[in-house]
């Protein structure tokens, strides 16, 4: 695509590919919505979300990171 593979459209049409769709979600607040309350609200599954500037990786109600990114608020996420 001749691009970082950082950026959301590189890995986001990679994991299109793989069967993945994408679902968006509201990004406003006060009420955000963050990726810790994603993960409680999603005990079972794989999935990736997107908040901009950052990827994580929530499967099976617990999110992966490099960082304690649960405060962050999601824009979308992918599943399969």
């Amino acid at each position: 695509m001749g691009d970082m593979p950082s950026v959301n459209a590189v890995w986001v049409a990679y994991l299109r590919d793989l069967g993945f769709k994408r679902f968006n979600l509201p990004d406003t607040c006060p009420d955000c919505y963050t990726i810790e309350d994603f993960a409680i609200d999603h005990p079972k599954g794989t999935y990736v979300l997107g908040t901009g500037s950052h990827t994580v990786c929530i499967k099976d109600g617990y999110f992966w990171d490099s960082w304690n990114s649960g405060s962050e608020v999601p824009m979308f996420y992918l599943r399969r």
